[in-house]
């Protein structure tokens, strides 16, 4: 029985520790995934095309994300600065970022009704 209790109390450690390991992965995960080489207009367009390239836009998607699409941009001056969207729907612009830790990954960039910008995403299909 004793052997029972500790096994159970070892089993609850195991899982808050791998709990809290995984959490902890997934708030940082696309810093680590994409890096942090600088968007660079000129070379975002020239890679727009290019399938050989592994994650081929991923570090600069990151940089966009974070420091460079602001709240309320325009939905011309994003296409302006990023070029043709690979999908484009009525609220939303997508490009392909490439395939980045065997997974294919997409900046996805969201606009209200009015077309302003209100957030981006970095996700995976």
């Amino acid at each position: 029985m004793k052997l029972i209790k500790l096994s159970a109390v070892a089993l609850a450690v195991f899982t808050v520790i791998l709990t809290i390991v995984f959490f902890t992965w997934w708030a940082f995960k696309d810093e680590a995934v994409f890096g942090s080489e600088k968007f660079d207009q000129t070379r975002w367009m020239s890679l727009a095309n290019t399938v050989q390239a592994e994650c081929r836009r991923g570090d600069m998607a990151y940089d966009l994300k974070n420091h460079i699409l602001i709240r309320g941009a325009q939905k011309e001056a994003v296409m302006a600065l990023l070029g043709r969207p690979s999908l484009e729907d009525a609220n939303a612009l997508e490009y392909d970022i490439g395939k980045c830790m065997h997974v294919y990954h997409a900046l996805r960039i969201y606009f209200d009704q009015n077309g302003r910008l209100t957030h981006s995403q970095i996700s995976s299909h």
